[in-house]
């Protein structure tokens, strides 16, 4: 039995990643439980286990008396003396427990509490594991689809990804391994939960981590990231050294590094930009593709208005506004729009205003009596 019982906890603490120490803890702590619930002791035990040999020793603390009454927690006083010669009457002696003694319930109320806190330890290490790798990105194996989520496998851990953070296209299918998003891992009364996203702007600026050395040296830093899942995102880069073009790190020759992102995003557009200090570049780059003509600042409200020629401006604002919100996103200002058409009529009919209102001034001081007769 002692071979045995090593063997399962050798077993179990391979295939569940727990350290034997820590099942040899539980296990005793499910022995003493089907020892108190089986004969009630109210009197200190104490097990322990031999972590090599598997052997258990059960002891409890006994008063010595001179009749015994309660075997379970009384001791003779000439049983007492067989170990120590020394002990009196009312002394407590530490006297073992026989393990064929605790009986068929005994051994199932353990086993059911060493399972039940084998789960808890297993569930603290799958914490302990992930807890600080929320913000990466991990590979995984879909093993289900049920009430709005897929369920993922990442290796011994089980994962959430709930359907609305995967891309609007995609329909993953159970065996189809995919790349996700940590975006939080937390502890629950059921247990931990991973919660994955393949929809975060962050899962983007991993992808590029990983794609692009730069990057990943901390030679190109990606400044700002904005992102509206499965059409398009935008964002922001730099470099710390004058020899390294960001935005040409990114691309890659002939667009190879950006293009295997786009492949892992199902085709999704994106738009590297170079950041600059100067809020005319950067709103100007970051309503790209479309080609700007002028654009006028207020730094105080940190609003702008851009003129783009008719042709460009649909591409500007981009469907459904996509193209403006996400540029607004990405610099932080607040942007207006106009066509060339658009802004001449503007300036048009504010320099006509303004020459009826100077018509107007002129006709009072040259007719004065006029004026006061309107009045």
């Amino acid at each position: 039995m002692s071979r045995e019982l090593i063997h399962i906890i050798e077993q179990m603490s391979k295939e569940r990643g727990i350290p034997k120490e820590s099942i040899i803890g539980t296990l005793e702590s499910a022995l003493l439980s089907a020892v108190r619930k089986k004969y009630g002791i109210k009197v200190e035990i104490n097990i322990k286990i031999d972590p090599k040999t598997g052997d258990i020793v059960i002891t409890a603390l006994k008063k010595v008396v001179e009749k015994v009454t309660n075997p379970m927690e009384e001791i003779s006083l000439k049983e007492a003396r067989n170990s120590d010669p020394s002990k009196q009457i009312d002394d407590m002696v530490e006297s073992s427990i026989a393990v064929e003694d605790f009986g068929r319930i005994a051994a199932q109320t353990a086993k059911q509490v060493l399972f039940q806190r084998v789960r808890e330890a297993e569930k603290e290490a799958i914490f302990e594991e992930y807890k600080d790798k929320a913000g990466q990105i991990v590979s995984g194996v879909v093993i289900r689809k049920e009430k709005g989520c897929y369920f993922v496998a990442l290796g011994r851990a089980e994962a959430t990804l709930p359907i609305k953070s995967t891309l609007p296209t995609e329909n993953l299918k159970r065996g189809e391994t995919v790349r996700t998003y940590i975006e939080e891992v937390k502890v629950t009364p059921k247990g931990p939960i991973i919660l994955l996203s393949r929809t975060h702007p962050n899962f983007v600026a991993e992808l590029f981590k990983m794609e692009i050395p730069e990057i990943y040296e901390g030679l190109v830093v990606i400044k700002n990231i904005v992102r509206e899942a499965g059409d398009r995102t935008k964002l922001t880069v730099f470099s710390k050294n004058s020899m390294v073009d960001p935005v040409g790190a990114c691309v890659g020759m002939k667009g190879t590094r950006v293009q295997s992102i786009v492949r892992e995003l199902k085709g999704e557009r994106i738009d590297i930009i170079p950041w600059t200090d100067d809020p005319r570049v950067l709103i100007a780059k970051a309503l790209s593709p479309a080609a700007i003509e002028s654009i006028g600042i207020g730094e105080d409200e940190k609003s702008a208005i851009v003129v783009v020629n008719d042709q460009q401006l649909s591409l500007a604002i981009g469907k459904k506004g996509q193209n403006v919100r996400l540029a607004m996103k990405l610099t932080g200002w607040d942007i207006e729009i106009f066509s060339e058409t658009e802004y001449n009529k503007m300036r048009k009919g504010d320099a006509e205003a303004k020459l009826e209102e100077a018509r107007e001034s002129l006709e009072k001081r040259e007719n004065p009596e006029a004026g006061s007769k309107e009045e």
